[in-house]
């Protein structure tokens, strides 16, 4: 698990965290903003202030195993006009955000490497363009589990019965201590990475389209003939 990990992975990895949670994160208070709950507001999380959106673990899980969590954004039902629907678009909100993330900097690494003159520095702008792009889908993918509390259980929330939601409102520490065990010990990280990877390539061949629409043939950069 620690083979590759290094000093030059932790000064990648710190920030490409940071910027992604933090995504994530105002995302899900942005959009319960636009839906009328100010409580994300209030709360001081409606921010890019990343310090405002860290929780400890999920962030150390983040750097180890680019798999991770911050502390959830507080949302209010009260304030929403159709509770079910638009918790499911809030909660739906931080994956979607951090797959365009993904895209834009995976956008912005192509268009460097394409016109930059090649230097140590283009490189290392590149591979933190690109090592954050890898970082924010795994973030994307893992919470869509559909396990409390991770994004993916409130968007198939109202599609489950009043017993199956019963039974995660009730349980949902329980597998919340499972779900964290399993990730330590390594055993979601294979079906993760396969999803990760799967949703990643997908965002590659979308950047390639778009930059051959500007006539930028970009897919030699990715071994994409």
């Amino acid at each position: 698990m620690f083979r590759n990990f290094d000093f030059l992975s932790i000064l990648y990895n710190i920030p490409a965290v940071l910027i992604c949670i933090t995504v994530h994160e105002f995302s899900h208070g942005y959009v319960a903003y636009h839906f009328g709950d100010p409580t994300a507001k209030q709360a001081g999380r409606l921010s890019l202030n990343p310090l405002r959106h860290i929780d400890i673990m999920g962030f150390i899980c983040l750097i180890l195993f680019r798999f991770g969590w911050a502390k959830p954004v507080p949302v209010s039902y009260g304030y929403l006009r159709n509770p079910k629907k638009e918790m499911a678009l809030i909660a739906a909100a931080g994956p979607i955000s951090n797959v365009i993330l993904s895209f834009v900097f995976i956008l912005l690494s192509a268009v460097i490497l394409t016109f930059a003159p090649a230097s140590a520095a283009v490189n290392m702008i590149c591979n933190f363009l690109f090592i954050t792009a890898i970082i924010s889908t795994g973030l994307a993918v893992f919470n869509l589990i559909p396990i409390p509390p991770l994004d993916g259980s409130k968007i198939i929330t109202p599609l489950l019965s009043g017993k199956a939601q019963a039974f995660l409102i009730n349980n949902g520490q329980v597998i919340q201590i499972i779900l964290i065990v399993l990730l330590l010990f390594g055993y979601l990280s294979t079906p993760i990475g396969i999803l990760r990877n799967f949703v990643l390539k997908g965002v590659i061949y979308i950047v390639i389209f778009v930059l051959r629409l500007f006539g930028i043939d970009a897919s030699y950069l990715f071994g994409i003939a």
